[in-house]
């Protein structure tokens, strides 16, 4: 029977029904056509609502992942807020979504996401502890520092000695060897020890003490916002 015959002939059994029977019908028969739509409806619009959201002007994307399970946010609104004042557009996206962990044996999908993220230029900003830390001087992601900042913010950490020197580009070849030729010494990070934002999220919930694990603060390498990464820089290096 030819689909234009069953379309013709569910019709004329729906006229002889009632409401809830005719919804009763359609659902008996019809299902799975009925989910496929929605499911196609949903990811069209997913789809939509990304790119939507990829052509709305920003100024800045951080990425937090905290070694704790504290929510920055409200910190994070408030620099907004302050950034904001100067009345020029974009807004800051923060994403505290992302975890990273080397125990964690997942971890590599994280490094896949972290990856994809910096590649497609959604990341500014890393605040981070040492394992993703270490993993985005292994990417070469991470900006030098020295060369990057403005003369006041780099003496004031480096007289604070808050500049962490490390060497970036050192990957692991198919055997677990790593040749150091590779690397790339610089000031890649800021350590943020010492500052209230270390003091307000580094700390263990049972004894209110600060974390041994360190905090840093990293200027991803293909920004194209540098000004506003140095005011939040000089907003998280706050004693």
């Amino acid at each position: 029977m030819k689909m234009s015959e069953n379309l013709r002939r569910d019709l004329d059994t729906l006229k002889t029904l009632d409401a809830r029977q005719k919804l009763q019908f359609l659902w008996d028969y019809y299902k799975w056509y009925v989910i496929s739509i929605v499911c196609i409806l949903f990811i069209v619009g997913t789809f939509v609502h990304i790119l939507w959201e990829g052509q709305k002007p920003c100024r800045l994307r951080v990425c937090v992942v905290l070694n704790t399970e504290d929510d920055c946010g409200s910190w994070f609104r408030e620099f907004a807020k302050n950034l904001k004042a100067d009345g020029k557009p974009g807004d800051v996206d923060v994403n505290q979504d992302q975890p990273f962990d080397y125990d964690n044996r997942y971890s590599y999908l994280h490094e896949i996401e972290v990856m994809t993220t910096i590649s497609s230029q959604r990341m500014d900003v890393a605040v981070c502890g040492a394992d993703m830390y270490r993993y985005l001087l292994a990417l070469n992601a991470c900006l030098p520092l020295d060369t990057a900042l403005s003369d006041d913010l780099l003496s004031y950490l480096s007289a604070r000695e808050m500049l962490c020197y490390d060497t970036a580009n050192l990957t692991e070849d198919e055997n677990g060897n790593i040749d150091l030729t590779d690397g790339i010494d610089g000031y890649f990070a800021v350590d943020l020890a010492g500052t209230k934002f270390y003091e307000a999220y580094n700390q263990t919930e049972e004894s209110g003490k600060p974390l041994e694990e360190p905090l840093y603060a990293v200027i991803i390498s293909n920004t194209e916002h540098l000004e506003d990464c140095e005011t939040l820089l000089r907003a998280l290096v706050t004693p």
